[in-house]
């Protein structure tokens, strides 16, 4: 059992999210309405994840987004899952740049995903478990991005059709075994095909959640920071 303080400023969708919660067989320690709320509340009940919505009061802005930011510099080892109504890859990008060894997990999904309850309780758990989650849609709007950039500026044009198939799996944070379930190939497969992708996209393939933001930064905003290279093992 997760005890999780829950953000979300729509009442119907809070209610929701409480009893989808409970029947996952986790607590809800806290379920508030606002940013200032959501601090206040990680503060006093230390709770093993926090599910926040970007969008909050007062603004609508990226309040619940900054709230986290905050948090999480005061608690580096807590665990995040943000919803977002739509894909921007702006506020994934800004929430995922927070990853680092030693800290917990963090997640940015749709809200369209809680509907698939199966794989939105698994993120939850992955999350927890000190993974990075990312929305599949939102993997698909950063490669969409990538491959509109001019051709200097196209790093994935080094890939394979099946290397491009492989890291947008890495990038949602699948291990070895999922991928290869996925793409029904063997491990093995996998484990060559990454270490492709590393080799050419100039990657150190050491693994982990810090691969999957240096894969995201690469495409993104070309190649990252060698800071960035060193990942710890997850698959």
């Amino acid at each position: 059992m997760l005890r999780i303080v829950l953000a979300e400023d729509s009442v119907l969708l809070r209610a929701g999210l409480v009893e989808l919660l409970a029947l996952g067989g986790h607590q809800v320690t806290a379920a508030v309405g606002d940013a200032a709320e959501l601090v206040r509340a990680v503060d006093a009940d230390r709770p093993d994840l926090v599910l926040t919505d970007v969008r909050m009061p007062p603004g609508f802005g990226d309040e619940g987004l900054r709230a986290v930011l905050e948090l999480r510099t005061r608690h580096p080892e807590l665990p995040v899952l943000v919803l977002s109504q739509y894909v921007a890859t702006a506020y994934a990008t800004q929430l995922l740049s927070g990853g680092d060894p030693g800290r917990g997990g963090l997640g940015y999904l749709l809200k369209d995903r809680v509907g698939e309850v199966a794989e939105f309780l698994d993120a939850l758990r992955r999350v927890t478990d000190g993974q990075t989650v990312i929305d599949p849609e939102v993997v698909r709007t950063l490669l969409a991005q990538q491959s509109a950039r001019r051709p200097a500026q196209r790093p994935l044009e080094r890939l394979t059709p099946r290397e491009r198939e492989v890291l947008a799996l890495m990038a949602e944070g699948r291990n070895n075994q999922s991928i290869a379930r996925e793409l029904v190939v063997t491990e093995a497969a996998v484990v060559k095909h990454a270490g492709s992708i590393f080799m050419k996209l100039d990657l150190d393939p050491a693994e982990g959640n810090r691969r999957v933001l240096a894969v995201l930064a690469h495409l993104r905003d070309g190649p990252p920071q060698p800071t960035a290279w060193c990942l710890k093992s997850r698959m």
